[in-house]
């Protein structure tokens, strides 16, 4: 079977099973991709649109890689398991990272702001950076890779979670800027940050309940915040003024509760994003106007 004849075939059975993409992908012929070029080790830059034939149709692939390729299939639609899951890898900001049911799959529209390096929200290169509640950290990370000087912090309450987070500190090479640091947000943390970006638990147990099957994969630690969603965000921005720097800018990612903090809270000074690549709820503040903000 070569690679054209593999990928619609796979495309076909996931689209007839139903699933739903939103894990890196969000049809059923990317999911084959997705499924068939990690497996194989072929860069997803050589990925041609549907319908693009030639390139599909020149590689075989062998016995060994179309049963390991349909096992894993046979996972994604009995398991509904995310495809990230199977493979062992996500991509966020244009990097791989490793991932698996310990750290929720990368997904965050914060990426786009990563790599235009924040602008235009801070008037000089961070010296130090923290990512909180950083599950896989992708986030962490991806920022080291834009700043290159700055000593970055990736902190979790989960020991698991930071045992993946490790990984991908080694993976990317970074073990000299970037440390895993267990922390119930803040409470092992020291001293200021010059950038906080934080992609936290703000998700209701009743909307999580109601989620597709792919999501109850994940980890509820990193998903499951009380207060109908804000309960960490609230703690993280309360808190957030001791630990920035004079000059600090809090990113902080709430999705789908933006609107009920934006009712609790009309007048809190936030800067709502825009992403050109989709994704809302993410907003900056700077450390003077957290101090200023009335609860």
């Amino acid at each position: 079977m070569n690679l054209l004849q593999c990928v619609q075939k796979l495309a076909a059975r996931f689209e007839q099973a139903d699933l739903f993409y939103g894990h890196g992908t969000d049809n059923a012929w990317d999911e084959a991709i997705y499924l068939v070029f990690t497996v194989l080790g072929i860069a997803f830059e050589q990925e041609p649109q549907e319908g693009d034939d030639l390139t599909l149709e020149t590689q075989e692939i062998s016995e060994a890689d179309l049963k390991h390729i349909q096992a894993l299939a046979e996972q994604r639609i009995k398991l509904r398991l995310p495809m990230a899951y199977l493979v062992k890898q996500a991509w966020f900001a244009g990097l791989p990272f490793f991932v698996d049911e310990r750290v929720l799959v990368p997904r965050s529209p914060i990426a786009e702001l990563i790599l235009s390096q924040y602008e235009p929200l801070l008037e000089s290169a961070p010296n130090r950076v923290l990512d909180l509640c950083t599950g896989s950290g992708c986030i962490g990370i991806a920022t080291a890779l834009v700043f290159p000087s700055a000593q970055v912090d990736l902190a979790d309450i989960s020991v698991d979670a930071l045992a993946v987070a490790q990984r991908n500190i080694e993976q990317h090479g970074l073990t000299d800027r970037v440390r895993a640091i267990q922390s119930d947000l803040f409470s092992g943390l020291l001293g200021t940050y010059d950038l906080i970006v934080s992609n936290p638990p703000y998700v209701s147990a009743d909307e999580v309940a109601g989620l597709p099957a792919e999501y109850h994969h994940e980890p509820v630690l990193g998903l499951v915040s009380d207060d109908d969603g804000l309960a960490i965000p609230l703690q993280i921005l309360r808190n957030a003024p001791a630990f920035l720097s004079e000059h600090g800018m809090l990113v902080l990612e709430v999705g789908y509760s933006w609107e009920l903090l934006a009712r609790r809270y009309p007048d809190l000074p936030v800067l709502w994003l825009d992403f050109d690549s989709g994704g809302e709820g993410v907003f900056a503040i700077s450390r003077d106007a957290l101090i200023r903000a009335v609860w």
